[in-house]
């Protein structure tokens, strides 16, 4: 029987095997361009926003979002948009910083602080896909 905490999420039917193999994958994709800018002098940061495999990933999350919707994996769904969306937000955030009176160093907090931020939000979601739980709804523990 499927049963899930209500204050995690809103599902109501099991996902396929093939769309929780589908989630992993994306993970993995993700997991790939970051760990890249590890591997090289690029930042994760830009590694992970300008890297095919997230590109890739975050367009198989809007692409299958409608399958997904009404199970727990909408949850790790919605947890990687709004990772890729926000990291996006910080390297500009970060290039405003760069380019006015603030500067360089802030700059490369900035950034490096969202790499961090991303390999957590990676590794986070990506294990708490492997124990077959949703992630927890923005502003929700």
């Amino acid at each position: 029987m499927f049963t899930l905490d209500p204050s995690a999420s809103t599902a109501v039917r099991p996902p396929t095997e093939g769309l929780i193999t589908l989630a992993h994958v994306i993970y993995a994709l993700h997991a790939f361009s970051a760990l890249t800018g590890l591997a090289s002098s690029v930042l994760v940061l830009t590694a992970f926003l300008t890297g095919w495999p997230s590109i890739i990933a975050v367009i198989l999350n809007y692409a299958k979002r409608a399958e997904v919707r009404g199970t727990w994996l909408d949850s790790h769904f919605g947890w990687q948009i709004r990772t890729f969306w926000f990291a996006l937000a910080w390297l500009l955030a970060g290039a405003v910083a760069f380019v006015t009176f603030v500067g360089i160093p802030v700059a490369l907090v900035v950034w490096i602080g969202t790499g961090l931020w991303v390999l957590y939000r990676i590794a986070r979601g990506w294990m708490t896909l492997s124990a077959d739980k949703p992630m927890p709804l923005p502003g929700v523990a």
